[in-house]
């Protein structure tokens, strides 16, 4: 009987409007001598609306009759912020954290070239270089002291530089740019679209799993907010009447 045959699904996450077969997948259709191009086609018809996000996509493969279903799923909570605020690409902290990284093992590798060889003195270093004369007795004491205080110097300067690194830190993401901000009603929106793959007993739980998801997403705010601060307004009920 028609439509009863046993059936393969295969699992994808596309671009909207824009899937392509892939090594994984291409294997897999081409066994069931099915034309590629054509349930290509049939997927990004059916992802047409969440052009420029990623989707996840089931394709549903009747083995005796070759039929081939596309199930669209819901896309990740992150693209379906970026498909609210209009946004194509938004840089997540880890990403930017990574450039940072690459940035910086840049300069070192540079600083390295540059720098001379152990055992390598420059001919300014060379001239510098004279006779040590013999210090007095009293001298002698005071260069101690000198050196003990440069030594207690020397320990406080990395507690100092950290302390000073993490205030840089702080300052830089709240001067982060701003490339999007969310109305709480659109949080909502995305809570109630995502409550059953977030596994949120109630909606609250649900809309600050999404305002979670903003804070890993490098300059997006929430009615104006960072959404760490939003989330505590959430917590003291400051956006119940919206939130139903």
């Amino acid at each position: 009987m028609k439509g009863m045959g046993e059936k393969e699904t295969i699992e994808l996450l596309v671009e909207g409007g824009k899937a392509a077969p892939g090594p994984a997948t291409a294997p897999k259709l081409g066994a069931y001598k099915l034309n590629i191009g054509e349930v290509f086609q049939k997927v990004n018809q059916a992802t047409a609306s969440y052009r420029g996000i990623q989707v996840p996509v089931k394709l549903i493969i009747d083995k005796e009759t070759k039929e081939v279903t596309v199930e669209v799923g819901t896309p990740p909570v992150s693209s379906l912020i970026k498909k609210e605020l209009g946004l194509e690409k938004a840089k997540t902290a880890a990403a930017a954290e990574a450039e940072k990284a690459a940035a910086e093992a840049e300069i070192a590798r540079t600083a390295a070239a540059v720098k001379p060889e152990a055992g390598e003195k420059t001919e300014e270093a060379k001239a510098e270089v004279k006779p040590k004369e013999e210090a007095k007795p009293e001298e002698k004491v005071e260069e101690k002291a000198e050196e003990k205080e440069e030594e207690e110097g020397k320990d406080e300067e990395p507690k100092v530089a950290e302390a000073k690194g993490k205030e840089e830190e702080v300052k830089s993401i709240h001067r982060a740019e701003v490339i999007g901000n969310l109305k709480m009603e659109q949080v909502v929106k995305i809570a109630k679209m995502k409550m059953g793959d977030l596994l949120a007993k109630d909606l609250k739980i649900a809309v600050k799993m999404v305002i979670g998801t903003a804070v890993s997403m490098m300059g997006i705010q929430v009615e104006g907010k960072w959404p760490k601060d939003v989330i505590k307004d959430v917590n003291k009920g400051k956006w119940d009447s919206v939130i139903k």
